[in-house]
């Protein structure tokens, strides 16, 4: 453990490079911070700093910089928990307001949001449609030809599929056909909705429709196709705006790797651990992330873990903001939802 003084030096050198991306030296900490010590005491604070791995010497010159066993010690102990501001929290709401009429849009503004509330990358994983509930189908007539078969589920996510109706069957007809269905499937987790019993519900409804074939069809497909969960990216271009990633060889591993959507889901893959989880520099898993931190959190719908929110940036990123701000999104996040719910 550090004692007081290295403590307070050490988060003077991180908030200054947090802020200013320049090494800092003693006499700058010095007069900047108020510490009460001489810039020849703080000097060999910094030495023992550096010898003990908090921070480190990127050129000849006097200053240092923070290495990712600094900022692990910033994040775990020396930066207090801050919340949201009102005027933020008035911000995001007022922007889903503004931006959101269906729930799947709920993702991808939240994407946006992240990205400028923290000018960095956000990403945002949706939840897969397997983990849904089924509520019900109906058939929207579209035309005198035509009608929209909808799949809806517990959350409100929907599926649809423009199908041809066949002659003779009137809308009555589609509606005994749906009811049948949903009488059957309602309430069931997709993961439980089997081959076998649509093959079922066929025989019980109408064996020989060719219609309430292409409808069961559309049902499996909605339910057993491989979907990944979707990933939403917001404020990719944010990171050239970043001193440490100007250089485009530095970066280009790392716009690679946002391209790779299963990569992606991996790196928010859905943790049990009811907070915010940070990860820094070599503990990415992924060469490309190597320079970089995460902050990531989970979001509810119902009490059920459905997803994750995350921040990613260099590693000197503004860590007690970013914290903050997701957070508010674990909590907060499922209520927005709610409010798309079919």
């Amino acid at each position: 453990m550090l004692d007081e003084r290295k403590r307070k030096i050490l988060q003077a050198i991180i908030d200054d490079y947090i802020s200013t991306a320049e090494p800092i030296g003693s006499r700058t900490i010095a007069r900047k911070y108020g510490l009460g010590i001489s810039p020849a005491t703080i000097r060999n604070e910094m030495a023992d700093l550096e010898l003990l791995g908090y921070i480190e010497q990127p050129h000849t010159s006097a200053g240092r910089i923070p290495s990712a066993k600094g900022y692990r010690f910033y994040v775990d102990c020396l930066i207090e928990p801050q919340t949201i501001s009102e005027r933020e929290i008035s911000l995001i709401d007022n922007w889903y307001h503004a931006k959101v009429q269906r729930i799947e849009e709920v993702f991808q503004e939240t994407a946006k949001i992240l990205s400028r509330m923290t000018r960095n990358i956000s990403m945002v994983l949706a939840p897969q449609l397997s983990q849904y509930v089924f509520k019900y189908i109906q058939f929207l007539p579209l035309d005198e030809r035509r009608v929209i078969l909808v799949v809806v589920t517990d959350t409100g996510f929907v599926e649809n599929k423009i199908m041809n109706t066949p002659p003779g069957t009137s809308l009555k007809d589609l509606q005994r056909i749906a009811e049948g269905i949903n009488s059957r499937l309602a309430g069931l987790p997709f993961d439980r909705i089997q081959t076998s019993l649509l093959t079922q519900i066929k025989q019980e409804l109408l064996p020989s429709e060719e219609f309430l074939d292409t409808a069961l069809l559309m049902i499996k497909q909605a339910l057993f196709a491989e979907k990944n969960e979707k990933v939403y990216l917001g404020g990719t271009t944010q990171m050239l705006n970043q001193p440490e990633f100007r250089n485009l060889d530095k970066i280009k591993g790392l716009l690679t790797m946002l391209e790779e959507e299963r990569l992606l889901c991996d790196i928010l893959q859905k943790k049990e651990d009811d907070g915010v989880i940070i990860t820094i520099g070599q503990e990415n898993k992924y060469t490309g992330m190597q320079d970089c931190s995460v902050v990531q959190a989970t979001y509810r719908l119902d009490g059920q873990i459905v997803g994750t929110v995350a921040v990613l940036g260099p590693t000197r990123m503004e860590y007690r903001k970013i914290i903050s701000i997701l957070d508010f999104m674990h909590s907060h996040l499922g209520e927005i939802l709610k409010k798309y719910k079919v």
